[in-house]
């Protein structure tokens, strides 16, 4: 990969920092897609002497990429969003990812591939850490800012993620108690 091409991926990634999602920080202002990447990445890292058997520099690498089709379309809400708004991610993504450098290409594609597999430790550790960042998140954004079915989502989502983990099931259990707290149950 030349310089060029280097930067070229850079600029449309750096599209992720203005793509905002639909939830807040804990003072309130929109969280950017690029934030939730970032925080989901870190999630992974800290993860790596709990999950030995699993290879976390893999799941850093799927963290990092996981959101990339949004460059093309803007987030939706996972409640939100059909699998049309999916198909057309995937497609704008897969279009962008195979112009890429050949190398470059491969290896993101081969992630996105095993991600939507969902068949190894890996994408299934990435799965549910990307589905508890968004809790983690709601917790400490302000209530005023959640959308009316967020109360009950906070309580249930995820459940059936996590529940392969006892770790896992265990945060999951933690972030409901911060759920049930914050709302005053």
């Amino acid at each position: 990969m030349n310089a060029e091409e280097y930067l070229r991926i850079l600029h449309t990634a750096e599209r992720l920092k203005d793509t905002m999602r639909h939830c807040t920080t804990s003072k309130g202002r929109t969280e950017s897609v690029a934030e939730h990447s970032w925080r989901l990445t870190l999630m992974a890292f800290l993860l790596k002497h709990e999950f030995k058997d699993i290879d976390i520099g893999r799941v850093m690498d799927m963290c990092v990429i996981h959101d990339l089709g949004e460059c093309f379309t803007g987030d939706i809400p996972t409640f939100s969003k059909t699998d049309d708004d999916r198909k057309t991610e995937d497609d704008l993504l897969r279009e962008w990812l195979t112009s890429l450098p050949e190398d470059i290409s491969a290896d993101m594609i081969s992630l996105c591939e095993e991600m939507e597999k969902q068949e190894t430790k890996e994408a299934r550790l990435f799965k549910s850490l990307d589905k508890l960042e968004a809790l983690i998140q709601h917790n400490e954004s302000p209530l005023d800012t959640w959308s009316e079915n967020e109360s009950e989502l906070n309580k249930t989502y995820a459940f059936d993620t996590v529940s392969y983990s006892e770790w896992l099931t265990e945060l999951r259990k933690a972030i409901l108690d911060e759920t049930l707290e914050k709302l005053g149950e």
